[in-house]
């Protein structure tokens, strides 16, 4: 019972950070406009906000003029609710739950903004790097000076990348880097660039051996970071380990 209400309060803020993370970009209230279908203006009603549910008992279309609703809304509530339920599973039952969460939260309003408008908003960083700072106070890494030297390697290697490759790392990305340095150390921080960076590699690939993404076009970057960052936070000491045993 305690894992399905966290899965259920996961979904739910799923999708209030679909809203965020769809008009922080735009410059638009969070609040206001109530959420309604960007086609026909319809308001949507309580029963057409149940996050997961409501998409699929309408099948994906909008119920007055059956227009077509983007899928990420029910992927990003989805994700949201499964990584808050893997969290405890993961780390065990204790105050890290707070900077996981945090993390997962952040991850996910970046991940639409970016996959959406190509922006990760200075706003949202700013908001979650001060839930992270009050959260590192009280939850401090081991030991508590690893959460600067981590924002600081974060920073400056991704600026060194920018300057080198003359605008190849967008600002966003850079400050990203920063925050999650601070909130997961220096060498979870590395390993993170290197799975992300492994990532969007792969990505970038696959996207243009399907004709999905052009060649010298800039692809969103965020998603990948969401990907390599998370495995490193849950799984970076493993993989830590297993590359020192096999390689040296």
């Amino acid at each position: 019972m305690i894992y399905l209400l966290i899965f259920l309060y996961g979904i739910t803020f799923g999708s209030f950070f679909n809203v965020v993370g769809l008009r922080v970009p735009l410059k638009q209230s969070i609040i206001r406009p109530r959420s309604h279908c960007t086609s026909c203006g319809h308001t949507l009603t309580a029963m057409e906000l149940i996050p997961v549910l409501s998409y699929v008992l309408l099948r994906g279309k909008c119920r007055c003029c059956k227009a077509s609703v983007s899928p990420l809304y029910p992927i990003f509530e989805l994700l949201t609710g499964v990584l808050f339920v893997a969290s405890p599973l993961i780390l065990g039952w204790s105050s890290e739950l707070f900077v996981a969460w945090t993390l997962i939260s952040l991850f996910m309003i970046i991940a639409v903004s970016d996959l959406v408008y190509m922006i990760i908003p200075d706003k949202v960083l700013l908001v979650f790097s001060g839930l992270l700072i009050m959260e590192r106070i009280f939850i401090p890494l081991d030991p508590w000076w690893d959460s600067l030297a981590g924002a600081g390697a974060g920073f400056l290697l991704l600026l060194v990348i920018a300057v080198v490759s003359k605008g190849g790392m967008g600002g966003g990305d850079i400050k990203l880097f920063a925050v999650i340095g601070f909130a997961i150390g220096m060498k979870l921080v590395l390993t993170a660039f290197f799975l992300s960076t492994l990532f969007g590699a792969i990505g970038g690939l696959l996207g243009m051996l399907f004709g999905k993404v052009k060649k010298r076009k800039p692809i969103p970057f965020g998603p990948f970071i969401v990907i390599g960052t998370l495995i490193s936070y849950f799984y970076g000491a493993e993989l830590i380990h297993w590359y020192i045993g096999f390689f040296l």
